[in-house]
């Protein structure tokens, strides 16, 4: 048994059994695939794959065990080389850091220029799409760290620090009726509502709060992006929902914010990052620094 052996189940796994695009992936011929398969299991004594005549078609039950004992020995692997590759130059690298527009925008900055400050030799890369790709992103290796509010709390597979904490507010026009006067989820619910799309920025702690009081939400408009949400709020098409932080005091003197202090349940925006994978000291020094970050603005 060697370790091309045991790559190769793993390659055959990820390309659906298909040992010509097994070969390819591991740039060798396919002869030498179905060869290095029957050694492996001809040491172990049994089959590793279940076959329909030369047709592999999945994994054995056996299969399936070496297969995660495979998989641990691939991220040993990784983590070996992320050791050398510190020890060799602990002060360079590439930190993809994976987050939502409101993060990116309204918190990042501050913790990145700092980091950058003491790690000039480290380039930030940051890769924005929706929490449940920001999962996929760590999972597939094209992220080092996760920066969101929603969805990382459901899987297990990963480290989880509570970065900090926030609250929705209410945007609207200067000549709004919400402008005065108490605000109420009721009063809130008479209006359009234009807010995050689902799975984003709290969206599901809106839900919670209007559901909890049995309000029926009129959500004309949902976005990713707060900028777009304050553009349609300016247009006059209803009522903006947005994280507080994404209130800009100077760009946005032309709108009213009030905050909704008891009336949406507060967020909880974490970092996240696999559990198995080994983080470059780099890495760690960066997660200080939004943590610092998120005391500032919590101070």
């Amino acid at each position: 048994m060697n370790l091309s052996q045991l790559e190769l189940l793993r390659t055959l796994h990820e390309n659906g059994f298909n040992l010509s695009k097994a070969a390819d992936s591991m740039h060798i011929v396919q002869s030498a695939v179905s060869r290095q398969l029957h050694l492996f299991e001809e040491e172990l004594g049994s089959p590793l794959l279940t076959r329909n005549g030369k047709k592999l078609t999945g994994l054995t039950e056996l299969g399936q065990k070496v297969l995660a004992q495979a998989s641990t020995i691939q991220q040993a692997k990784k983590n070996i080389k992320s050791l050398a590759s510190e020890y060799r130059n602990g002060d360079s690298g590439i930190l993809h850091v994976a987050t939502t527009h409101t993060q990116a925008k309204y918190f990042l900055p501050k913790p990145i220029q700092r980091f950058r400050a003491k790690y000039p030799g480290v380039k930030v890369y940051i890769v924005q799409s929706s929490p449940d790709h920001l999962i996929d992103f760590l999972h597939n290796d094209q992220a080092d760290l996760a920066i969101c509010t929603e969805k990382v709390a459901e899987d297990e597979t990963l480290i989880i620090n509570p970065c900090y904490e926030w609250h929705h507010a209410v945007v609207i026009p200067k000549e709004h009726p919400l402008a005065s006067g108490d605000l109420t989820l009721e009063r809130l619910a008479s209006f359009p509502i234009l807010t995050y799309s689902l799975g984003f920025t709290g969206r599901s702690n809106i839900e919670k709060a209007f559901n909890d009081r049995e309000l029926q939400m009129d959500v004309v408009l949902a976005a990713a992006d707060t900028d777009i949400i304050k553009t349609y709020v300016r247009l006059g098409l209803g009522v903006g929902l947005i994280a507080s932080m994404a209130y800009d005091p100077i760009a946005d003197t032309d709108l009213v914010v009030r905050n909704l202090p008891g009336l949406i349940p507060s967020s909880m925006t974490k970092i996240a990052y696999l559990r198995q994978n080994y983080l470059p000291a780099y890495s760690r020094h960066f997660i200080e620094e939004l943590l610092d970050a998120a005391q500032e603005m919590n101070a």
